[in-house]
């Protein structure tokens, strides 16, 4: 049977330093492809820093207006104006 998520959460967080140290280990080694060193790098300064934020370009092709209704002088005056519009047939 499949381990609950948060059972899985503790069991993985049970190994950090291990990995930490794993990372910093590949980063270090210079016989490391650089392609790792880079990864384990980018990873321990993820951990350490939270991800780089990421700006995202868009075009906008619609806008959008939202027209907040007048304010009222008293709640009766609102629930008057806004009331249902009955119509008869």
């Amino acid at each position: 049977m499949a381990k609950a998520p948060i059972e899985i959460k503790s069991l993985a967080r049970a190994h950090t330093d291990a990995a930490l140290k794993t990372l910093v280990g590949i980063m270090n080694q210079p016989d490391s492809a650089p392609a790792a060193r880079v990864a384990a790098a980018n990873s321990l300064l993820d951990r350490g820093w939270g991800k780089a934020v990421q700006h995202i370009e868009a075009e906008v092709t619609r806008r959008y207006v939202a027209r907040l209704p007048n304010k009222a002088v008293s709640s009766e005056a609102w629930q008057k104006e806004h009331a249902p519009k009955h119509t008869v047939q």
